[in-house]
């Protein structure tokens, strides 16, 4: 019923990260697959956990960025619902089932919840979206992230949408920042609704794209245009006319 996208170089300080990640899907409680792009990398250095588990498949593809291994993995999706995730990370154990149960008793286009910092030392602090709980319509969530430097309305890898949606609103075209783009075009495009539980961990370590000292070089840029993504897609869609006869 869901398809997670993961895009990975199979770094080797990762390894163990995406086994974690995969190890977390298993413990989901509803049936799933992953799509892992391979950014680059060899395959034979796959963790064998996922190369023997048949639900997981690869995309084998040469260094193209995370975005782009992203959004190419995405047309392989078969399923209802999606969620991208990344290679470091986890899902909570009931992350899945919370958030599907949502989308289909209420009919929204995704359902989103809060993230977890994953600390080295195994403890984990909160971290609530600005968007707060409840449904949220079309281009609501974008409203509580209210300048390019402050934080994101919304976590994108928290976000589990139907699949034609986020092929409507995939990866942004930045080297990053390109989930913010994603996490605006999916909340912008469909009402959805945000449950006030975790869902996700970001772990932290030093390997981490955030702790890099390139980090800063662009991230004020990334953020303005993915800010400004979300503003002019919201005024675009509030001003199209409705369809003749509709009224």
């Amino acid at each position: 019923m869901i398809t997670v996208v993961i895009a990975t170089q199979l770094r080797e300080d990762r390894l163990d990260y995406l086994t974690a990640m995969h190890a977390s899907l298993t413990r989901q409680s509803v049936p799933w697959e992953a799509v892992v792009a391979l950014d680059g990398a060899d395959p034979a250095r796959l963790p064998t956990a996922l190369s023997r588990d048949p639900r997981v498949r690869t995309v084998e593809l040469p260094a193209v960025g995370a975005a782009c291994a992203r959004n190419l993995a995405l047309t392989d999706v078969r399923t209802e619902f999606c969620n991208w995730a990344d290679d470091d990370d986890e899902f909570t154990d009931t992350a899945m089932a919370r958030r599907l149960k949502i989308l289909q008793a209420e009919g929204v286009g995704w359902c989103a919840g809060y993230s977890e910092d994953l600390h080295p030392d195994g403890t984990a602090s909160l971290w609530e979206a600005p968007a707060p709980p409840g449904r949220h319509e079309a281009g609501s969530v974008w409203t509580y992230w209210r300048s390019p430097a402050d934080t994101i309305s919304i976590g994108p890898t928290t976000i589990l949408a139907r699949t034609e949606l986020m092929r409507a609103a995939p990866m942004g075209g930045l080297v990053q920042g390109e989930d913010y783009m994603t996490a605006v075009g999916i909340t912008s495009l469909a009402p959805g609704v945000v449950l006030p539980v975790p869902v996700y961990r970001y772990r932290k370590h030093e390997g981490q794209m955030t702790r890099q000292a390139s980090y800063d070089q662009l991230e004020a840029a990334a953020r303005r245009h993915a800010w400004h993504y979300g503003r002019s897609l919201r005024t675009a869609l509030r001003s199209v006319p409705a369809p003749v006869g509709s009224g």
